[in-house]
């Protein structure tokens, strides 16, 4: 019997690093409970901020759930085949990332663009969300990760 697309499980391609919780993807990093300081992905040691005045044993820090939405500070193609352990599909197909700057958190994360969407799509200040993408299938599984998607139109917009 073969497997179609539909039959398979989602699995996160890396555990922990965000959640699907009630429909909203959200990316999973931690904060400090003294001074705020947020992080991404997980700091578990300490708070790194150098004016934090809290214990620094490592208990400051609690998970926290980053915001889901964010503007675009930089984008760009990857128009190469990421060496392992990174996984593509085969064959190869290009595909857009953009850094976003989290609403609430006011710092920069890293993901690929929904497929679909290219450079002439975006424009740096761009509002973009989370939303939850395939990044490669096997006969068991197809692996998820986070992607940013337009929240409105690009400058192609009429």
């Amino acid at each position: 019997m073969s497997t179609t697309p539909t039959d398979r499980e989602r699995r996160p391609a890396v555990d922990g690093w965000f959640t699907t919780a009630d429909g909203e993807v959200r990316l999973l990093g931690t904060r400090c409970a003294a001074c705020g300081t947020p992080y991404f992905p997980r700091n578990e040691l300490t708070c790194r901020n150098p004016g934090c005045t809290g214990p620094k044993d490592g208990s400051e820090l609690a998970e926290h759930a980053l915001s889901p939405r964010g503007r675009i500070w930089s984008y760009a193609d990857a128009r190469y085949k990421p060496p392992p352990p990174y996984v593509s599909p085969e064959p190869f197909r290009p595909y857009t990332v953009a850094a976003v700057e989290l609403e609430a958190e006011r710092m920069v994360v890293l993901g690929q663009v929904v497929p679909g969407v290219g450079v002439e799509d975006l424009e740096v200040g761009m509002e973009v969300e989370l939303t939850e993408g395939v990044l490669y299938a096997d006969d068991e599984a197809e692996y998820t990760v986070w992607m940013w998607r337009p929240v409105r139109g690009g400058r192609n917009d009429g």
